[in-house]
């Protein structure tokens, strides 16, 4: 009977073992599916998301990044991506943290936790929001343009 249970016992360390190797694999895979970090001023970000491969790599991160936004416009009853957004994130004095303009519907950025406002325009229409980023927690904003709002115009 001990035969048995040592066998068992290590044909499920083995199989544990083959599962970190492979979920490391899949987790270095998604990495370099990953637009590069770039830095504005001390605020890390990366922005990005067009294509399976990316959008799902970025998405993956996302919770490890202190804000997650994505950007998209109400269509159809649905929501498309959007890309080509002016971002301005303020902190709670109004200091600009980061000003940039997002290549894809995802940006993630590395901001100290406090309370931010953020500013999106798309093709002339902009958005408003304040977020709250708390340590150790990844903030979501979703921001939706509505219908008709013309990509491809600034």
């Amino acid at each position: 009977m001990a035969p048995d249970r040592r066998g068992t016992l290590n044909l499920a360390a083995a199989m544990l073992a083959a599962g970190l190797l492979l979920g490391s694999a899949a987790q270095a895979q998604t990495d370099s599916s990953l637009p590069p970090v770039q830095k504005s001023g001390a605020v890390e970000y990366l922005s990005g998301g067009i294509g399976l491969d990316e959008s799902t790599a970025i998405k993956s991160a996302s919770r490890h990044w202190p804000l997650s936004l994505v950007f998209s416009v109400q269509a159809a009853g649905k929501a498309e991506f959007a890309s080509d957004v002016k971002l301005e994130i303020r902190d709670a004095k109004g200091a600009a943290v980061l000003e940039t303009t997002a290549s894809g519907p995802f940006l993630l950025a590395k901001l100290a936790p406090g309370s931010y406002s953020l500013r999106a325009t798309l093709a002339g229409k902009t958005l408003e929001r304040k977020v709250q980023v708390k340590a150790g927690s990844s903030a979501r904003v979703e921001l939706v343009w509505p219908a008709g709002t013309n990509q491809g115009k600034s």
